[in-house]
C-alpha cells in the first residue's frame, strides 16, 4: 500500500485544519475540538493529542510581539499604563485566538507523521 503521506507538509495541512494522511478532509469539527476522523480517507484520528503544546509555543512569539509592542508605543507616545492596556491585552487574546488553532493543527499533522503516540506513565511499556 502506497503511502499517502508522501508530498504532503505537515506544516500546510496543518496550518489548513485538513487531514495529516489525504491532505483533504477536515482536521477539526470545532475551533479546536478533533473530530473523529477524517471524511475523506478514513483516517481516525484517536492517536492525536497535542496536549499544552500548542499553547505553550504560542507564548513566545505573542508575548514577544505585546511586549515589544507596548516598549516601542510607550517610547514614541508615552501612553499611560491604562491605555496600553487597553490596546495589548485585547491584541494578546486576539494573536492567541489567531495562532491556536493552526498551531494545534500542525502538531498533530506532526504526530502523525512522525508515529508519535500519546505514552503513558512510569512503568506501563508494553515492551518489556
Amino acid at each position: 500500500m502506497a503511502d499517502h503521506t508522501e508530498g504532503l507538509s505537515p506544516l500546510a495541512t496543518g496550518i489548513k485544519g485538513r487531514c495529516p494522511r489525504c491532505g483533504e478532509g477536515h482536521l477539526f469539527k470545532g475551533f479546536l475540538t478533533v473530530a473523529e476522523g477524517c471524511e475523506i480517507c478514513g483516517l481516525d484520528f484517536s492517536f492525536a493529542d497535542s496536549g499544552d503544546g500548542p499553547a505553550v509555543l504560542i507564548m513566545f512569539p505573542v508575548g514577544t510581539i505585546v511586549i515589544v509592542g507596548w516598549l516601542i508605543t510607550d517610547a514614541l507616545f508615552g501612553w499611560p499604563a491604562i491605555a496600553q492596556l487597553f490596546i495589548w491585552l485585547p491584541m494578546t487574546l486576539i494573536l492567541s485566538l489567531l495562532l491556536l488553532r493552526p498551531f494545534k493543527g500542525v502538531m498533530i499533522n506532526l504526530q502523525y507523521k512522525t508515529g508519535a503516540r500519546p505514552g503513558g506513565g512510569p512503568g506501563e511499556r508494553e515492551d518489556l
